[in-house]
């Protein structure tokens, strides 16, 4: 209390002295909150005309005024109201409401008030803003709430760090982090209760160079069961939880009525689900039959059942803003983080084998060419007959495995198939068949094995029905004018057309750049390539110089598939996007069924007007979201293919060089994947040209040389599985010290080019001759 009198005392004293037609508190108070720009000292002093002794005088005004808690200030030195928000500031945001994106300041020091919630507004297309992201921001007060109108999107801030406590010389606490991109450890400053091993979230402390973490949470040990897809969901910020009230109404919308009256029932018919044999849940089932129209001799019938998730995930609910927040699925080897909650996932949207199931039916008409004469849409129940792993569904094809569905599901299914791959065929699609890693866990959730995934004839069937279901619901809502969610894959720039070029120059193969470039373009290259040993590698350089496909509301067809329109529709229960073309579906051919009683869940099961108007905005977050699971799901793989291979440290392993740079290059073991670098220090004492255009190193005088697609025989001398980071040597080289962890990583490490490398830019030099 004598604190506050003084205060008052000293602040009355003062303001004595200011001189006569000073401005009054506020005079100021309205300046700053009316100010459309930073309001800082300097621009209250020329608003009000101070000069000299008043700007003394109002720097001690500002402070009063700031010691009553009237003002604060924010970045740049400028004032604004205590409670309120800075005209310009830094926003990070925290939440999706709808398709709206809320922020909140990134510095909030105002006691006892919460920090408020900002609604972003972004004026033409600044980028796919998501949840995490940074941006400085102008703001001011709309109604009962702010609004944000980005300026730029900022870069990421580090404020969370991710790691493994370890420890080092004389106790002292390092945080390791899962990153393998970072290269240095930070010192720990305060663990809590964290002790060695343990995986943790921690928040730097200080300022560079001298920057420590403090532990704020800690996740458990490192190895143990999930924690390597706990480490990807922490580091990417993949929503995992859902809340209370979501999953209530996923209970609650679970129990609605299939109205089969209202619905074209299939339970007659022998669908099947031909899936993974991990899979999950089961949101598409096949039938086909020959077509018993006259004029369509040689012609199939065929459905492509689609769970219909639109009639239980409806605009609006928060089921609805929770799966849009989602944007997709993510599959870790270990557990699923779904998009919907499990009630629905895996229990009532999932097409179980013998139960009664709500289905959105694509009828399909095939000619004896493979050509789709027709399609139509209804909401159906079916019933499906069998649910078949792929390894089933094709052994019993060969005749290895006796299946009683044989004669009546799968024959006419393959049959139908034949036509389908014929108009594949002539379409030319682009054919890269890469090689797709499978971690096999045991009961435990300890690896098993690491593999790669056979490609058979079962999964390029159930590929090939699900793309002309694609094809069939784009174009169907096409013929109507309806708002359609493509799935875009643009052509190869430029610029990587070159790169690639150039990479194909290395193997004396000609890749003429004026040609009009087209899928087959790329299939034929690689009929010319044949069976050579650098045929995989050279696929990985035609993969990479496609462009990335996305969700958007304009068409601008799909490159890869070779088609002018295409839509993803096939898997609702794991992406977003193909919600959204059911619902355009049902309220372009009039599918609504009658509303749900009680007012818990919202009438309509098609587009509403909010998802049409956000098509665009959703189409961008949902792509960003994509990315971000496919990321997340190779880092857990790589974690897990380094954890098998922690046994081998010290073997010698097959690999191939993936890429090379002036440092050293990378290789990844055959047929499991992983990266790992082998640096250049270790390949000898001799000098070392970095050939950029021909993705090389070369010793000058052993002309070794290491080259990307080069197969070769390593020692893998480190496999961290916390970061999933790979070391390899060559096999006569001298032992380094088994870890590049700590000594990589602690202060005062010497960085920079290695003394055996020299860089020769873009052109190869006379030492090829």
């Amino acid at each position: 209390m004598a604190s506050t009198e003084k205060q008052k005392t000293s602040a009355s004293s003062r303001s004595k002295t200011r001189p006569a037609g000073f401005p009054t508190r506020e005079q100021v108070m309205d300046f700053i909150t009316g100010s459309d720009q930073p309001a800082g000292k300097r621009e209250i002093a020329k608003a009000f005309g101070l000069k000299g002794a008043e700007k003394i005088a109002l720097k001690a005004l500002l402070k009063d005024m700031a010691d009553e808690g009237l003002i604060d200030i924010g970045p740049a030195r400028a004032f604004h109201k205590m409670g309120g928000v800075p005209k310009v500031t830094v926003l990070r945001i925290v939440d999706i409401d709808d398709t709206t994106l809320i922020a909140t300041p990134e510095r909030w020091e105002a006691e006892g008030q919460p920090a408020p919630r900002l609604r972003v507004v972004e004026r033409g297309k600044r980028g796919a803003l998501t949840i995490g992201d940074r941006i400085l921001a102008r703001t001011e007060e709309a109604g009962r709430g702010w609004v944000a109108h980005p300026m730029k999107k900022l870069a990421k801030a580090s404020e969370e760090l991710l790691g493994v406590v370890e420890e080092g010389e004389g106790g002292k606490l390092w945080l390791r982090p899962v990153d393998k991109r970072i290269r240095r450890d930070t010192p720990i400053s305060d663990a809590g209760t964290a002790k060695k091993g343990d995986l943790v979230l921690a928040e730097p402390v200080g300022r560079p160079p001298r920057i420590t973490a403090r532990v704020t949470d800690i996740l458990g040990d490192p190895f143990a069961p999930r924690s390597f897809s706990l480490i990807a969901i922490h580091k990417h910020g993949i929503p995992h939880v859902f809340s209370e009230r979501v999953e209530e109404e996923a209970v609650t919308a679970s129990r609605l009525p299939l109205h089969e009256e209202k619905r074209e029932d299939l339970r007659h018919l022998p669908i099947v689900a031909i899936d993974p044999v991990d899979a999950r849940d089961h949101d598409d089932a096949v039938w086909a039959a020959p077509d018993d129209d006259p004029a369509n001799a040689g012609g199939y019938k065929a459905i492509v059942a689609i769970a219909d998730v639109s009639y239980y995930v409806r605009p609006g609910s928060a089921l609805d803003r929770e799966a849009r927040k989602r944007g997709n699925s993510v599959y870790f080897p270990d557990l699923v983080v779904p998009m919907l909650p499990h009630q629905l996932s895996s229990d009532i949207c999932s097409l179980r084998e013998g139960q009664d199931r709500a289905a959105m039916a694509c009828h399909l008409v095939l000619d004896a060419s493979g050509k789709v004469k027709s399609w139509r849409f209804s909401r159906a129940v079916i019933r499906v007959a069998a649910v078949l792993a792929y390894e089933d569904a094709q052994a019993a094809i060969d005749g290895t495995r006796e299946e009683p569905l044989l004669d009546e599901a799968l024959k006419p299914l393959w049959a139908c198939w034949a036509l389908l791959r014929k108009a594949r065929e002539k379409r030319e699609p682009l054919a890269l068949d890469l090689p797709e890693r499978r971690v096999v866990l045991d009961e435990y959730g300890k690896i098993v094995s690491v593999a790669v995934r056979e490609r058979l004839d079962a999964h390029m069937l159930i590929e090939d029905y699900m793309i002309a279901a694609n094809v069939a619901a784009a174009k169907a809502l096409e013929q109507k004018k309806a708002p359609v969610m493509y799935r875009v894959h643009e052509p190869p720039s430029r610029d990587k057309l070159v790169a690639l070029k150039d990479y194909l120059a290395t193997f004396d193969i000609e890749f003429a750049l004026g040609q009009v470039v087209k899928p087959a373009t790329f299939n034929r290259l690689i009929e010319r390539v044949g069976d050579a040993e650098e045929k995989p590698q050279i696929m990985e350089q035609i993969l990479r110089s496609q462009t990335q496909a996305y969700y958007t509301p304009q068409n601008e067809g799909h490159f890869g598939l070779a088609l002018g329109s295409y839509a993803h529709f096939t898997s609702p229960i794991r992406r977003y996007s193909d919600l959204l073309v059911h619902r355009a579906l049902v309220g372009a051919y009039g599918l609504e069924l009658p509303a749900p009683k009680g007012g818990a869940i919202p009438d309509r099961s098609s587009l509403s007007g909010e998802d049409m108007e956000n098509m665009g905005r959703v189409g961008e977050m949902i792509s960003g979201h994509e990315r971000r699971a496919m990321e997340a799901e190779r880092e857990t793989i790589d974690r897990y293919v380094a954890a098998f291979l922690a046994a081998h440290v010290g073997d010698l392993v097959e690999a191939r060089i993936t890429g090379v740079q002036s440092f050293g290059f990378f290789a990844t073991v055959e047929g499991l994947g992983g990266d790992g670098l082998v640096p250049v220090s270790t390949l000898g004492d001799e000098r070392f040209f970095y050939d950029e255009a021909g993705r090389a190193l070369e010793g000058v005088e052993s002309g070794d040389r290491y080259t990307v697609g080069q197969r070769l025989q390593l020692r893998l001398a480190e496999a961290d599985p916390i970061n999933g980071a790979l070391r390899f040597e060559l096999p006569d080289a001298l032992p380094q010290r088994p870890s590049f962890r700590k000594d990589r990583a602690r202060p005062g490490a010497r960085r920079g080019r290695p003394a055996n490398i020299r860089h020769i830019g873009s052109k190869r030099g006379k030492h090829r001759r």
